[in-house]
Order: structure tokens, then sequence, then C-alpha cells
């Protein structure tokens, strides 16, 4: 089987634009192809994983990536799917989250000996010349056609500023620039993208006459069509520091029924024999399938020692005892407590287990907040001191959320 088809019997393929020469490509030859990763924020996240698990089947098969850092497109921000414009980022932002994202996808991707290839967009997009470009580049375009497509739809209801107009073009532009280099002849992307990788597809064969081609992958949905990698806390994030490994390993622990072996099939390079096995579980039985898919993923990202001690954590939560040693904390200190006292929805607040008293309010008033295995049931309740006398207590928010906050006397 090629890997053409192992991607498909992965449900990773969304669309291509020509998908018998795609699969000739893939199969049959050694290619180089691209993904780009616009640095937003200072860490890769739960979204982006899907991409990095494409670009390391592909390197498995012989073929050649480019991780393509936006430093030059992460000055405008892609508008896709966004509301509202995105902030912008200083170019020193910018520099800091590509050296970030630089370090974590070496984790997967293999960037020794010419095996993979790390480009930035700024060596090209940062020096342009605005007229030559507009007659060279921007002449290939209908605004038209562009305004008609799917990431510029949505901000065209609160307004889409020509600033963000150009996002296209430039990325366009980058497959152009990525041709010409490094022979590239395939860009690929999450299905949100589907339109710029066209707009990229198009301007090769229009500029330099040469057939390049775009595939789109599965974005990262749940059954219900929401996008997986968000949490209370937030975004899932594959740096330890934002998002410890222990809740990491948890997030896939607690995926729902429907959608753990869509994630084995996108997220882990489990054997499909195998995955098609855990298929055929059901009801509590799916819980060690869950934990399986939980440890592979934790495994990737953090290595297999953090797996090991993010499952013996959750198994010994989940078991008969409590081991709190893998379990994500908080320290405070007594400046925390005012005379000796401090309100458990400020305690709350401070160990980020809620956004906003509020929030805590509503979560104790609704029976999902104990301490030490005692259900808090009063808004106003205080804790001393004394309540940590073992040197830390353990807060449970629902069902599934454990929290260690330790003093620090």
């Amino acid at each position: 089987m090629g890997v053409f088809e192992q991607l498909q019997e992965r449900g990773l393929i969304a669309q291509t634009t020509n998908e018998e020469k795609i699969k000739a490509l893939l199969n049959q030859e050694k290619i180089t192809f691209y993904i780009g990763f616009d640095p937003t924020a200072d860490s890769l996240h739960v979204g982006h994983f899907v991409q990095i698990m494409v670009m390391s089947h592909l390197q498995k098969a012989g073929h050649t990536p480019i991780a393509l850092f936006g430093g030059g497109t992460g000055m405008i921000g892609d508008p896709s799917g966004k509301t509202e414009m995105r902030k912008m980022l200083s170019a020193e932002d910018i520099a800091h989250n590509i050296n970030c994202f630089q370090k974590q996808m070496s984790r997967l991707i293999d960037f020794s000996n010419g095996k993979a290839i790390m480009a930035n967009n700024a060596d090209w997009l940062m020096n342009l010349n605005y007229v030559q470009f507009l007659r060279e580049v921007g002449v290939h375009f209908s605004v038209n056609r562009m305004l008609a497509a799917e990431c510029y739809k949505q901000r065209l209801e609160k307004g889409l500023s020509f600033f963000e107009l150009n996002y296209m073009i430039m990325q366009s532009y980058d497959f152009l620039e990525l041709n010409r280099r490094y022979r590239c002849q395939m860009q690929l992307g999450g299905d949100d993208q589907w339109s710029n990788i066209i707009g990229g597809v198009e301007l090769v064969r229009r500029s330099d006459q040469k057939e390049v081609y775009g595939m789109t992958f599965t974005l990262l949905t749940t059954s219900e069509g929401k996008k997986m990698g968000k949490t209370e806390k937030g975004a899932v994030w594959l740096n330890s520091e934002k998002t410890s490994p222990f809740d990491f390993y948890q997030y896939w622990r607690n995926v729902s029924d429907d959608d753990v072996i869509k994630c084995l099939k996108i997220l882990t390079f489990l054997p499909i024999e195998e995955i098609n096995e855990y298929a055929k579980k059901e009801g509590s039985q799916l819980n060690s399938v869950k934990e399986v898919l939980a440890f592979e993923v934790t495994k990737l990202i953090h290595g297999e020692e953090e797996a090991i001690k993010a499952q013996e954590g959750a198994r010994a939560l989940f078991g008969a005892g409590v081991n709190t040693e893998n379990m994500p904390s908080t320290t405070l200190t007594t400046t925390d407590f005012t005379d000796g006292n401090l309100g458990v929805l400020d305690m709350l607040l401070k160990v980020k287990l809620v956004p906003s008293k509020g929030e805590g309010r509503r979560l104790i008033e609704q029976g999902g907040l104990s301490i030490n295995d005692v259900k808090v049931t009063n808004t106003a309740e205080i804790l001393t001191i004394e309540h940590f006398n073992d040197g830390f207590i353990i807060v449970k928010k629902g069902k599934k959320v454990f929290h260690k906050v330790i003093l620090n006397q």
C-alpha cells in the first residue's frame, strides 16, 4: 500500500487538486512538499499536530518536507476562520515564536542531512518592491474570486481590511518562491486553507507555466463538528510549560467514545490493523483504548518517560489511591493569605482553575468542587494555613480535573 492510500485509510485526506497525479507522485516518486506555520504564539498547539503527523508520514515514505515559518505572513495574519483582525505581532515576537516552533517540530521531523528543510518567508517577503510585486504577482489575482473564497467570507461581514486582503497573495507567492528555490511540487495544509492553496497552485501555473499540486487534510474535530484542542483553560499546547504532560495526557484520556478511534488513526503511528481491533470494543471497554491513545500521543510530544509518569498519575488518581507526584500543581506562599485566611474563590483564581469568581461560584453551587475529598458547598468558604497541614491540598474540579495546591511557608 502506498503512502497516499495510508493517509486515506487514516482519514487524513480532505481535498486534492488532482488526485490521480498526486497519488502517483507520492507513491512512485520522491518529491519536496511544504506546509506553512504562522508563528502567532510561542508554542504549537493540537491543531498543528495533524499537520506535523502528515509531514512525518510523508518523510518516512522518502519525501522531503519544508516547514515554512511565516516570518513575513505572520506580520499580517491569516484571516481564515476569524471574525476580526488578528493582533499584530512585533518582529521580535515572531522571531521568538519561530524559534520555539522549530524546537518542538524537531521531535517528530528529522531535519538532519537535508532530510527536511526549515524556511522562513521573511527571506523573500520583507524586502519586496511593492510596485514590482503588483506587476508580477498581483496581476494574476481576481479580487472577485478572492472575495468569494471561504477564508474571506466570514470577514466580509464585519469588514475586511486591505491589509488582510494581501494575505492570500503573499501565501500564494510562497509557493512560487519555494518551487523556484527547492523545486517544491506540492503544498499541504488543513482544509480551511483550501482557497489559499489553490491561489498558490494557480500562481505557479500562470507565472512560470509549471504544474504543481495542493492537498488538504482533515481538521481535528469532534463527532459534533467542533474543533478539538480547546479546554476551559484555553488551547491544548505542545509546550509542557503551557500544558503540562499530565493535563495533555488527561485531555486525550477524556475524549468522547465517538472520537477515540478517529484520533488513534490521525494522531498516532499505530498500525491500522491494531486500531481496527480497538474499534471492535464498546462501552466501558473503550476506556482502555483511550488510555492507549493518551499514552501514544503524550509519548510523541513529551517522550516516553513523561507519558509513563502521566499514565501512572492518572491511574492512581482514578484508582483506589491518590498519587499526587505527577499531578499538576501550583505553589502559594503566606503572602497569598490575608491574616492567615484565603477565600476559596480567590484560591481558584490564583491557581487558574476558573477564569472568574462568577465561574467559581457557579462551580460550587453546582456541586462541582471538592477539597481533600470534601465537597465545598459555601461560595464564601475560607481556607486557613491549617488546611495545609500536609503542605498541600488536593482540589478536584468536576469529575476529572485534579490540582495540587502547595503552600510554601
